[in-house]
């Protein structure tokens, strides 16, 4: 009695370990897909500021964002440097990252 008692305690110890490992994953990959997706839209964003693309470079961020499930929170313009900010929904939360994009220090 005493054996299968440990044994229902250690599994269910490890389910319970398993499940945090599989949400903290999926956090982690939705936190990685949120970065990607900031920096492609805050580099399109600033092509678009540039004038290498046509358009306005705050919807060409967001259309960016959108093909990979995000969402822009934030678009800054500064001259040629573009700050973004995007969120994924992921369950009740929100993975969010930020990125800027724009010509190098000291260029041109």
């Amino acid at each position: 009695m005493a054996g299968s008692a440990t044994t229902v305690g250690v599994l269910a110890v490890t389910a319970t370990l398993a499940v945090g490992f599989l949400a903290a994953g999926g956090a982690a990959a939705t936190a990685a897909r949120a970065a990607g997706a900031a920096d492609a839209a805050a580099l399109a964003a600033a092509d678009t500021a540039s004038g290498l693309v046509p358009g306005e470079p705050c919807a060409r961020a967001a259309d960016v964002a959108s093909r990979v499930g995000a969402s822009v929170s934030a678009c800054r313009i500064d001259g040629l440097i573009v700050t973004i900010e995007v969120s994924i929904g992921v369950g009740p939360l929100d993975a969010r990252a930020r990125a800027r994009a724009g010509p190098p220090p000291g260029a041109g």
